[in-house]
């Protein structure tokens, strides 16, 4: 028997050549970042989806929802320069569904069917939106100003803004006790004769003032004073509540959350007879608390009827488009909106809203 020949030659397993489906460490840990991002991705969206607001990031996240468009479309770009197929259609999909939800408020509810294009600072749109089926004539034109002066800094550029605009209703959020005393002071009595002024230090001080016949309501209890008033306009009985409830921010959303269901138990009960509900939201068409709101008291977006359901109002210190809009006027089925204004003031982090009303004549039943 020849030995020899049965002798195997010993391989080195260093010489074999690495495993053909196997990927560099680099892209293996390319791929674990962008799965991480698109999982947070698609748990944002899909809490936007089936409408709950979620816990901390996702509430404050949320308002800011359009602009998750940029860092899903760039783990999209890494899931098809990784050549990785399933992420590259799990990035398309969440992309798809981010990007509806990302479309003007207008363009997703059929509000503003008849409004123009969205308007900037000192930009007009719209041009007499309203529900659907036949409007009744109108009986009373009015503009209504929200802004929220930011623990009153913005007091003096509020102050010029309403004698430029002369707004009929002028809803003042953060107007602490130097805000009222100056309002009480440099806007004449003759021109806004009924107010409705919370004294309160820091942000929890809020004004109503009023060109019409105005009575106080109750309001809407809230850590930041939210006042109410019922004011006479064109031979109607108008309700006007002045909304604040309390940011989302971290370790208060349970707050925010109840107050928000407070405004909504209001203007469910209210949802019969014209009202106004204006200021600041902390919360836009994104946060399900926001549209239960609208849905509940059968309101509607007076800034996305005039076709600005996106313009920003919050920071306003960022660029447009960037910026969320939690600055809301809010009106039921008797009015229309002929346009929406969303004014720079001085000192503060919020936008003013100017929107014009046109309050129609009972429905015949």
């Amino acid at each position: 028997m020849d030995t020899a020949s049965s002798r195997t030659v010993a391989r080195d397993p260093l010489d074999d050549p690495p495993p053909p489906l196997a990927r560099p460490a680099p892209e293996r840990l390319l791929i674990w970042a962008t799965g991480l991002s698109l999982a947070a991705a698609t748990a944002l969206v899909g809490c936007r989806a089936i409408g709950v607001d979620g816990v901390t990031p996702v509430p404050q996240l949320l308002a800011f929802l359009p602009w998750s468009l940029l860092p899903i479309g760039v783990a999209a770009v890494f899931t098809a320069l990784l050549r990785w197929r399933g992420g590259l259609v799990w990035a398309l999909v969440v992309l798809a569904v981010a990007g509806w939800y990302g479309l003007p408020y207008g363009s997703q509810a059929g509000a503003g069917a008849q409004a123009g294009a969205g308007a900037g600072a000192g930009d007009k749109a719209g041009g007499g939106a309203s529900a659907s089926g036949p409007e009744q004539a109108p009986v009373a034109r009015i503009e209504v100003l929200t802004s929220n002066v930011e623990f009153g800094q913005a007091t003096l550029g509020l102050i010029e803004t309403v004698r430029r605009e002369r707004p009929d209703l002028v809803f003042v959020q953060e107007c602490e006790y130097i805000c009222a005393q100056l309002l009480n002071t440099r806007i004449p009595r003759a021109d806004y004769p009924y107010r409705h002024i919370v004294k309160a230090g820091h942000a929890e001080g809020s004004a109503i003032l009023s060109a019409l016949p105005l009575t106080d309501t109750e309001g809407i209890e809230g850590r930041l004073s939210m006042p109410g008033s019922e004011a006479v306009i064109g031979g109607r009985a108008v309700q006007l509540q002045l909304v604040h409830p309390l940011p989302p921010i971290p370790g208060g959303v349970g707050s925010w959350r109840r107050e928000l269901g407070r405004i909504r138990t209001y203007a469910a009960a209210h949802r019969d007879a014209p009202l106004i509900l204006a200021g600041d939201f902390n919360a836009t068409r994104d946060h399900a608390a926001f549209r239960a709101v609208l849905d509940d008291g059968e309101l509607r977006d007076g800034a996305a009827l005039a076709g600005a359901g996106r313009t920003p109002s919050w920071p306003a210190a960022v660029p447009r488009p960037l910026g969320a809009q939690i600055d809301h006027v809010l009106i039921s089925e008797d009015f229309s909106v002929r346009r929406a204004r969303f004014l720079d003031l001085a000192d503060t982090d919020h936008r003013a809203l100017l929107v014009e009303l046109d309050l129609r004549a009972p429905a015949r039943r």
